[in-house]
């Protein structure tokens, strides 16, 4: 069977978007994504305020103009395979082994993007909270010991902490892995769970909202220090599992479409080799770092 390129391609496409629709929750750089860097521009100082027109006119004596920044992030790009679908197999088989690679190749490049897309919204002098419930087994990988459980007045601070920078009401969203939304939910009442479960909308991936935040789950977000740091080495006893909480006017993203490769008939692996690749990146946009906080379990003694 020759491969339909298009018709797979669109389909892997729409598939990276819907298995990880927390991605729309960010502002589309997708434009940029046949670059190499992404430059934002970043709004200097704000200009002084006075209510009189003598002291107005004495800041004309230090005048200067306003120092913009610029924020950078790389686009990168990501290879899936090559997959070898070996002749026999494609006659022999009772399930339809080419559907099956190309599905598994969307999956692998979905769980590789995305994961870097979090890591990369969090700044490295991220706000950190850290949790404050009673202490659970630790999840991180390679973390021993007992960690503080998420609770909704864990998600209360978080509220409180967007509140104080001034960010609007609407377009708040959090992050929870599978651990933690479970440790929650049992942090609310039968009534509020009802009620959070009832805001739960399947087809935009939130599973409920609570203060003010739209709130999402995968089995992982991001793995932590005992400090809160965002981890880059190896994995540690110390280590701790976190949430990210990020308003979708202070992050990006950039997508690109999946180019599918294939070998059709290849003489010397003696069948066909089918590989995806697509360009993807995003960052936080803000140079002051804020919009973006993350939610770390407390190391519990």
């Amino acid at each position: 069977m020759a491969l339909q390129k298009e018709i797979w391609i669109s389909s892997i496409t729409e598939g990276l978007f819907a298995d990880n629709s927390f991605a729309k929750r960010a502002i589309n750089h997708s434009a940029f994504v046949d670059g190499k860097t992404v430059h934002i521009p970043g709004a200097g100082a704000a200009p002084s305020v006075t209510k009189t027109r003598a002291t107005a006119l004495e800041n004309l004596t230090g005048l200067k103009g306003r120092v913009d920044t610029d924020l950078t992030y790389n686009i990168e790009t990501y290879f899936a395979g090559p997959v070898l679908i070996e002749n026999p197999e494609q006659v022999e088989l009772s399930y339809d082994k080419r559907n099956s690679v190309l599905k598994s190749l969307k999956t692998a490049l979905a769980d590789k993007l995305y994961q870097d897309l979090l890591e990369n919204w969090v700044p490295s002098a991220v706000t950190k909270i850290e949790t404050t419930g009673e202490g659970v087994a630790a999840t991180a990988p390679s973390a021993t010991g007992k960690r503080g459980a998420v609770t909704r007045a864990d998600v209360r601070a978080l509220r409180a902490q967007f509140d104080k920078w001034d960010l609007p009401q609407t377009g708040r969203c959090l992050m929870l892995d599978a651990d933690m939304y479970s440790q929650l939910l049992g942090s609310l009442t039968e009534s509020e769970a009802s009620a959070f479960l009832t805001t739960a909308d399947a087809k935009s991936g939130i599973v409920g909202r609570l203060y003010g935040f739209d709130i999402y789950m995968r089995s992982k977000v991001i793995t932590v220090t005992a400090a809160g740091a965002k981890k880059t080495g190896a994995a540690a006893a110390t280590d701790s599992a976190a949430a990210i909480a990020w308003h979708d006017e202070c992050v990006s993203v950039a997508l690109g479409s999946v180019d599918i490769n294939e070998n059709a008939g290849d003489a010397i692996a003696f069948g066909d080799i089918l590989s995806a690749t697509v360009r993807a990146g995003g960052h936080y946009v803000r140079n002051d770092k804020r919009g973006v906080v993350l939610l770390y379990q407390s190391t519990v003694a």
